[in-house]
């Protein structure tokens, strides 16, 4: 009767764990196929959540600790895209956490920290970049309004045919010329002095405020 009794709990233990590693693989599977499909459509916050889940559970998991790399890399990238630099190595590091040998993410570490210590370098010795590059930024975004008043211009001609209209258009368009190359030669002169740290000539960097003749490493 106790043999009986050890038997029946030994084989009552054993179903417990296999169903309990049955619920665990069913949880990691899950959290892996909401990762992928995450992915797939671009949102990279959701996939890393989805498969850092999945690692908490099974920490041993290959296709959760490769999903789980594959979505801190694209979401590192794109808070890089943003400049958020801070937050992107923070993602990289989760990243290695999971993969240490994970040679995308290294280089991907390594690209960040060098744009990190360049925007650094750029800030510190030029102030007045960030400003220029963001009244360069808005020229670009005002153009949008000009094209809507050509457009406009255009619409309107469709249904009065008044050539006045058109003529206004043209003269959106020859503005919009006007603009483009404006801000282009504005462009040209800032990539010059954010590598150089000197203007071609005084006359473009007027608009730029002084710049210190200190040479970028």
């Amino acid at each position: 009767m106790c043999i009986f009794r050890l038997l029946l709990i030994g084989w009552s233990a054993a179903m417990l764990a296999g169903c309990a590693g049955s619920v665990e693989r069913w949880i990691v599977d899950t959290r892996v196929h909401q990762g992928d499909v995450a992915l797939e459509h671009g949102n990279a916050s959701d996939a890393a959540l989805a498969y850092r889940l999945a690692l908490r559970v099974d920490p041993s998991s290959p296709a959760a600790r490769s999903g789980y790399v594959r979505a801190a890399a694209e979401l590192a990238r794109m808070q890089y895209a943003k400049g958020a630099f801070d937050d992107a190595l923070a993602t990289v590091d989760r990243g290695l956490v999971a993969d240490s040998q994970s040679a995308a993410l290294a280089a991907l570490k390594a690209t960040i920290e060098q744009a990190k210590l360049k925007r650094e370098i750029v800030l510190t010795n030029y102030p007045t970049y960030r400003a220029t590059g963001l009244e360069i930024a808005h020229a670009y975004a005002q153009l949008n309004a000009t094209n809507a008043l050509l457009l406009r211009s255009l619409k309107r001609f469709g249904y009065t045919f008044d050539s006045q209209d058109l003529t206004a258009a043209i003269k959106r368009s020859y503005e919009l010329q006007l603009e483009i190359v404006r801000n282009t030669n504005r462009l040209i002169v800032y990539r010059q002095l954010v590598t150089s740290g000197a203007p071609v000539a005084p006359e473009q960097s007027s608009s730029f405020g002084a710049a210190s003749l200190l040479p970028l490493p």
